[in-house]
């Protein structure tokens, strides 16, 4: 991303967004739906197990598509405490100053390590909202999170780009006074659940 700031401490405050998150889920909810309609909350809380795990590999110079895109084989039990230590790995991962401007390869191609980090924060951010809406919208969402991950998917993700070969939707419009996780999400084509056709 050109001109992106450090994204680590960002990336810290997503990752411990998103831990509380996890953590509230109670057992009854894992099969809830989200509106990632891939995924009910199990399939998407395995989802960023994983992606913790594959830019913590990504951090330390490894292969990050060699990491498995989900979890497998967690109870849901395991899997608050399974997210908490791959974002310690992650950000443990990320302290040389020199990782930001390695080149890495990401599932988008090979950027810098800057941008790979920001594309993550991106999806964490992304991913928070789609838990936060399939449990019931408890507490609040870090509105500065959402600002700095709605400007990284406008240039990474312009709305002409999408179709098969991209994991996100179509833009779609965002609710009137929904806020920057509202804009966020329609620009990555989600809809909250209550408006899910």
């Amino acid at each position: 991303m050109t001109g992106t700031p450090d994204p680590r401490p960002l990336l810290d405050r997503a990752t411990a967004q998103l831990a509380r998150l996890i953590g509230g889920v109670d057992p009854g909810q894992y099969e809830l739906p989200t509106p990632c309609e891939e995924f009910d909350v199990r399939r998407l809380v395995s989802h960023v197990v994983a992606g913790t795990r594959r830019i913590a590999v990504v951090g330390e110079g490894g292969d990050g598509l060699a990491v498995p895109s989900s979890a497998e084989g967690l109870a849901d039990g395991e899997l608050a405490q399974a997210y908490e230590d791959g974002r310690a790995e992650a950000l443990k991962a990320w302290q040389d100053d020199a990782r930001l401007e390695a080149e890495v390869t990401v599932p988008w191609g090979k950027v810098p390590g800057r941008a790979a980090l920001a594309g993550y924060v991106m999806e964490t951010t992304t991913h928070s909202w789609d838990l936060w809406e399939a449990l019931g919208r408890p507490g609040t969402l870090d509105p500065d999170l959402a600002g700095f991950a709605l400007a990284v998917a406008r240039q990474a993700l312009p709305a002409e780009r999408r179709g098969p070969a991209v994991p996100f939707g179509e833009v779609v419009a965002a609710p009137q006074e929904g806020g920057p996780y509202a804009e966020l999400a329609s620009w990555l084509g989600r809809r909250p659940l209550s408006t899910r056709p």
